[in-house]
């Protein structure tokens, strides 16, 4: 199916300014029949979007995150947590904890890393250093923070999991590059959400793996103009899934394309 175009930028967020998946609020319990994952310590901290262009961009390539469909449920992650960009599109659910002054009880939210949190070895990272190592540190669109705790908590200290995640539609293949260098935007993926390894094919080719470039952007190089495009896709959890013919024949670059999904 092709979609809608966006262009897409690189940004990596410096200290606090991040960016943003619609949130899902509901209560922190899980039914108990439920998977569940243990809960780890980390902060949370907060920023403000003073401009619509802050909604554009983040470390992990999805460009236009309202569009892209993550609205503002999003988070950037430091370095211990991101993973050098592998960890683009995992799903947590985060609770506030510890603070009964700021923390609004019985609440959680889910959220998907969109970005990263850089460090700041100017300071050390027991002080302004927040997303330096060893810290675990989300940092949220006020709007998402305020469903967990009143925003004067500032740096508040939180409990967070890994979840499953959730996605309406297919997975997105959005095709970029020029002559023979092609690059594939990997967005909308359900279950673990993040990805470790894709293949792409030509409908005159085997199967050709593609490198990381950065994020969900996934990179090679060679001539598949002319030929429907089919790509195999594997999260963190080994599981594989293969859509074929995703993109037709006349397939052109700044495109978009949907093919199967993960069970969420």
């Amino acid at each position: 199916m092709l979609l809608p175009w966006t262009p897409f930028f690189f940004l990596i967020a410096f200290s606090n300014s991040l960016l943003p998946a619609f949130s899902h609020y509901h209560s922190s319990t899980p039914p108990p029949s439920s998977p569940s994952p243990e809960w780890k310590p980390a902060r949370a901290t907060f920023y403000v979007a003073t401009d619509p262009r802050d909604a554009v961009g983040g470390a992990c390539g999805y460009g236009d995150l309202e569009k892209g469909g993550y609205g503002k449920a999003t988070a950037g992650l430091s370095t211990v947590l991101f993973e050098k960009g592998q960890i683009c599109g995992a799903c947590f659910e985060v609770r506030c904890v510890d603070d009964l002054r700021w923390c609004i009880p019985g609440t959680s939210i889910i959220v998907t890393a969109t970005n990263f949190c850089a460090p700041n070895y100017g300071f050390p990272a027991d002080g302004g250093g927040k997303c330096n190592p060893p810290n675990s540190h989300f940092v949220l669109p006020i709007e998402i923070f305020e469903k967990i705790a009143i925003w004067k908590a500032s740096n508040m200290p939180i409990q967070y999991r890994r979840i499953k995640c959730r996605k309406e539609g297919g997975t997105r293949f959005t095709i970029d590059g020029s002559g023979i260098f092609l690059s594939v935007l990997i967005s909308n993926v359900a279950g673990a959400g993040d990805i470790v390894a894709v293949k792409i094919k030509g409908s005159r080719t085997g199967w050709l793996p593609m490198n990381r470039n950065w994020g969900q952007n996934w990179h090679l190089n060679a001539d598949l103009k002319n030929q429907p495009l089919s790509f195999e896709i594997t999260n963190s959890e080994g599981l594989t899934v293969t859509s074929y013919n995703v993109a037709p024949k006349d397939w052109n670059f700044v495109q978009s394309f949907e093919g199967k999904q993960f069970q969420s």
